[in-house]
């Protein structure tokens, strides 16, 4: 992942479940239609069909705990990530391994000391607009590449990056957001 500059991370504290029984950790790692906080000057909402090409296309994802490769708990290729597609948002189910990172991440949210998700990914599609005189980005398409366990639920500047270049450039264009708005629909309906 470090090679690829096009890789956008957000993070969501939301509430994570660890079943003492089965050691399987559940919770939503993307939340549709809520807007974001503010990423550095615009904010950003996860449209329903942004994950439909990860699921459709059964996209080898991964689950890592805090973004980090060398502590892997889970895969979808492996059958140890489960992905699906519910209204609220994408729903994740960990089953992960009797390793130092797992039984760590298992010990520290049936603590309540980590409660955040988060994921990493690529935009495919984005419609830009602005909102009561703030820019806001509707990711409509994207390929998630991992889901993260999180100890610090926040949105790091570091991780917008591409995210503020796609945004320069909906600004440098000066279109006032009905003609933006059209360009977009003529866009899809090719």
């Amino acid at each position: 992942m470090s090679g690829n500059s096009d890789i956008e991370r957000r993070t969501i504290p939301l509430a994570l479940r660890a079943n003492e029984d089965t050691r399987k950790i559940r919770g939503h790692a993307i939340v549709f239609d809520a807007k974001s906080v503010n990423l550095g000057g615009f904010r950003e909402i996860i449209r329903p069909e942004a994950v439909d090409r990860t699921i459709r296309e059964a996209l080898d994802v991964r689950a890592y705990v805090d973004h980090d490769s060398s502590k892997i708990i889970g895969r979808t290729r492996a059958g140890t990530l489960m992905l699906r597609k519910e209204s609220r948002g994408l729903f994740v189910e960990i089953d992960p391994p009797n390793t130092t990172a797992g039984n760590d991440i298992l010990e520290s949210i049936r603590r309540g000391d980590v409660s955040g998700m988060s994921f990493g990914f690529r935009v495919l599609e984005e419609d830009w607009r602005d909102e009561e005189g703030e820019p806001v980005r509707d990711v409509l398409d994207m390929v998630i590449s991992e889901v993260s366990i999180v100890t610090n639920p926040a949105y790091p500047q570091t991780d917008v990056a591409v995210a503020m270049r796609s945004l320069e450039r909906f600004q440098a264009t000066g279109m006032s957001t009905d003609l933006a708005q059209k360009l977009h629909k003529t866009r899809l309906a090719r």
